[in-house]
């Protein structure tokens, strides 16, 4: 099931509208541009998901990094833990 808000606010940021329930049919368009058609947006809905995949897999990743960075200047875990509370 396609994210409409999601799908619009990744790909239409400068348009104005208001989507009332998750369905296309609640969405109104407010901008003077045109209307996104629901086929439209169904087919933006894959690369708005891997989008969302790909930043919460960089976020992992930069964490990792920082606490492997952490534990190369000698500090443990807990000591990592302690300060920063992750």
């Amino acid at each position: 099931m396609t994210d409409y808000a999601a799908v619009l606010t990744a790909n239409y940021a400068s348009s104005e509208w208001t989507l009332n329930g998750d369905s296309y049919d609640g969405l109104t368009w407010l901008s003077d541009t045109p209307k996104p058609t629901q086929a439209e947006l169904d087919a933006a809905w894959p690369a708005v998901q891997q989008a969302r995949q790909d930043a919460e897999a960089a976020k992992v990743a930069a964490r990792q990094s920082g606490l492997d960075k952490l534990a190369a200047l000698g500090l443990t875990v807990d000591e990592v833990s302690a300060v920063f509370g992750v």
